[in-house]
């Protein structure tokens, strides 16, 4: 499964239902970019367990500020459509996989 963007506008549609991982990020953020290659190896390994969804706050201030984001990256697993766990700043892939498998 491909790692999908997200809006305010889709962002419910994306997330709920299953186990999805949000990934609040911003182009200008470095440990955004960081995390971003740990999150295809993710996507491709757990692609048919964990769907990802990416949403931009800089244009999505909306959902951002639903869920209390105040620093980035900030990773937010939903398990249909309801917060389960969140992760703050840069996580190596076995950490980050490691949490997932705890909601599956």
């Amino acid at each position: 499964m491909a790692i999908t963007h997200a809006t305010d506008a889709t962002f419910a549609n994306e997330t709920g239902s299953g186990l999805v991982l949000v990934d609040f990020w911003a182009p200008w953020c470095g440990p955004c970019k960081m995390i971003a290659p740990v999150l295809e190896e993710l996507d491709s390994e757990m692609g048919d367990k964990v769907k990802i969804v990416k949403l931009d706050v800089d244009d999505n201030q909306q959902t951002a500020a639903q869920y209390g984001i105040m620093s980035i990256p900030t990773l937010l697993v939903l398990k249909d459509g309801q917060p389960v766990d969140k992760v703050v700043g840069f996580q190596p892939k076995e950490a980050l996989a490691d949490r997932l498998q705890q909601h599956i």
